[in-house]
Order: C-alpha cells, then sequence, then structure tokens
C-alpha cells in the first residue's frame, strides 16, 4: 500500500495483518510513501547542481496588514498576556514522548517493543494511513512557526521575542512537537510503516517551504 502525499490522497485498502517480517524483508514494511517529487525528474546524479524545490513558490504579498489593524493586534497584547499565556503548563508538568514509550534505559526493554509490535498488528490499515499523515504534518513545524513569526501583527523578527504573541507561538511549537516526537517513535517500533519513504516525504516537505495565503485574508478583510 502506497501513500501519495503530491497531493494529499490516500486510498485505504483492506490488507491481511501479518507477523513481523522475515529478516529479508525488513525494509519493507506493509506501508511506503511514495515521496513528493515530480514524475519528470531524474535520480540526483551531479551532485554539483544546485538544489531547488521540486515545486516553484508563486510571487507572495508580504506586510500587506493595513496600521490600523496591526496596531489592533498591539493593543491586545496586555489582553494576550493576561488571558492567554496563563494557559501555558510550564515544561516540567508536561508529558514527554518517553512516557508512553518501551524504556531503553530498562531491562525489559526489548520484551516492551515486542509487545508494542504484537499489538500494533491489530490495529487496522486505516489508523495508520491517518497516523503517518498526522505525524508528517507534525514534522513541518519549522515551516509553520517561520510563516507565523512574519505575520504582520504577531511576527517575530528575532525568534526570541517576549511579545506574548511571540511567546505563545513558541509554546505552541514546542507543544507540537511533542505529539510529533510521539508518533516518529512510535510508528518506527511498530514496524508497521517504511519509516525512511516517510522522511524522505518530510523533507521534502520542510524543504518546499509553504505558500503563505495569509495576506489574502487581510484584502478580504477590508
Amino acid at each position: 500500500m502506497a501513500l501519495n502525499f503530491n497531493p494529499i490522497a490516500s486510498k485505504s485498502q483492506k490488507l491481511p495483518c501479518f507477523a513481523l517480517p522475515p529478516k529479508a524483508t525488513l525494509r519493507s514494511p506493509k506501508f511506503s510513501m511514495i515521496s513528493t517529487i515530480p514524475s519528470g525528474s531524474k535520480e540526483v546524479g551531479n551532485l554539483k547542481k544546485p538544489f531547488t524545490p521540486p515545486k516553484e513558490v508563486p510571487v507572495q504579498i508580504t506586510h500587506s496588514m493595513p496600521p490600523h489593524k496591526i496596531e489592533i493586534f498591539k493593543s491586545l497584547e496586555g489582553w494576550a498576556e493576561n488571558n492567554i499565556l496563563t494557559h501555558l503548563k510550564p515544561v516540567e508538568k508536561c508529558w514527554q514522548p518517553a512516557d508512553f514509550l518501551p524504556d531503553p534505559n530498562s531491562d525489559g526493554f526489548h520484551e516492551q517493543v515486542k509487545e508494542l509490535r504484537e499489538r500494533a498488528k491489530e490495529i487496522p490499515d486505516d489508523y495508520f494511513v491517518v497516523l503517518v499523515g498526522d505525524m508528517i504534518t507534525e514534522e513541518a513545524l519549522s515551516t509553520y512557526q517561520t510563516m507565523l513569526n512574519t505575520l504582520d501583527g504577531t511576527r517575530d523578527e528575532t525568534g526570541a521575542s517576549l511579545s506574548p504573541w511571540a511567546i505563545w507561538t513558541r509554546a505552541w511549537t514546542a507543544e507540537e512537537n511533542r505529539h510529533g516526537d510521539l508518533l516518529n517513535k512510535y510508528l518506527y517500533l511498530s514496524g508497521r510503516v517504511d519509516m525512511r519513504q516517510i522522511e524522505r516525504t518530510i523533507q521534502y516537505l520542510i524543504g518546499s517551504g509553504m505558500v503563505r495565503i495569509t495576506y489574502l485574508l487581510h484584502s478580504l478583510g477590508g
């Protein structure tokens, strides 16, 4: 079964559950990813050729929000600090991916992994399609944070701004990163997906960037 994420479109088929793959097929799990490189592209042959994303990004309008709207965000900073940042949990009180995964420092680590893989066999294929798609989007957090840091009214030009909007953006990114880490490690240990193909897809996604259409929302808002 292959998942094609260019564009996102997947068809689920009912495939029988199977035991751990034999040694000869350990690199060929049930699910594989078709990376988002154009079909007409050739394999990398000349290492001197400069890297370019598979798709061209159209010309984008930046900093299109009028000054009076930017001032609205500025005036709300006190409200955001008192009503939004108060919901952020201290790191020490947050769960971490390791809390839900086999402990590599434990003497029973291998048994825990074996048990995880046995349980993973009973999970329907459709669930793994969803988990892979979710994990891939989580892994592109660097793209999302970059986009948020460029938005008028909330942008963080230094990457370490103490404005409430910037603090929230970094905290949100850190929160979502935990989700992605947990999904990535679980899928790796489950043996049910082709991690190398997934990793290639993630690299294409991050390397290609994202088209920012928020300026259209500003224009439509008047």
